[in-house]
């Protein structure tokens, strides 16, 4: 029985965190919600939803994974694959099944969700992320020859080969660089269709001019620095 542990970062999500914790499939062992700093109820909802809830006081979602993954490495027990979804219910969290599948059934490593349009509500992805995907991609593609299509944030891996990435960004570059770096170590990787729907709130990142310009330079900048590697 293979052993999945579930990281979501979190801020301000108080209103949608319950659905997706309670959502995920049975299969899952743990479920971490790491608390970013937020100013409502999201620790509450979390921890009464049954995940377990952890504090992050330094806000990025890079911070909240990397605090995640600390705790999971503290454990007695590893798990074999860490899932990583969003908190403000944007994506279908039963789905988690079909994004493990490759990695349980086919000795995949690494698997994206990508969010294709065909499984996309309308208005579910802002014009500058659908850009910034588009771009991000093309780009891995010209310099690395990748295949991926998307950033998607609900993503799984092995444990062992998550820690071999060495992760390091601290806010929006946390997905293009495990992207980045699967593709330095050669990992096996695939995309899994899935469905995405319009988020509970607001988003901190496409949300926002400053986010958007922020992630936007933070996902070119680890790209073209590894690309002159």
């Amino acid at each position: 029985m293979n052993e999945i542990k579930v990281i979501i970062p979190a801020f301000n999500e108080a209103d949608s965190i319950a659905k997706v914790v309670q959502e995920l499939p049975e299969a899952v062992s743990e479920i971490i919600v790491v608390n970013n700093d937020s100013t409502d109820e999201t620790e509450r909802n979390a921890r009464n939803a049954g995940a377990t809830v952890l504090t992050e006081k330094k806000r990025g979602y890079g911070y909240a994974c990397l605090c995640g993954m600390d705790y999971v490495a503290r454990q007695s027990k590893v798990p074999d694959i860490i899932v990583f979804i969003d908190g403000d219910y944007s994506d279908y969290p039963e789905e988690l099944s079909r994004v493990v599948a490759p990695i349980l059934n086919n000795g995949y490593d690494f698997v994206v969700g990508a969010r294709v349009k065909r499984l996309r509500e309308e208005g579910s992805m802002t014009p500058q992320q659908v850009f910034g995907n588009w771009l991000a991609t093309r780009l891995m593609k010209l310099f690395f020859g990748a295949t991926f299509t998307d950033l998607g944030p609900f993503r799984a891996i092995r444990y062992d080969k998550l820690l071999s990435l060495e992760m390091e960004d601290k806010t929006y570059g946390w997905t293009v660089e495990m992207q980045l770096k699967a593709l330095r170590k050669k990992l096996a990787y695939t995309e899994v269709p899935v469905r995405y729907k319009k988020r509970i709130g607001i988003s901190k990142v496409s949300g926002t001019v400053k986010g958007s310009i922020f992630a936007g330079i933070k996902i070119l900048s680890w790209i073209f620095k590894y690309s002159m590697k």
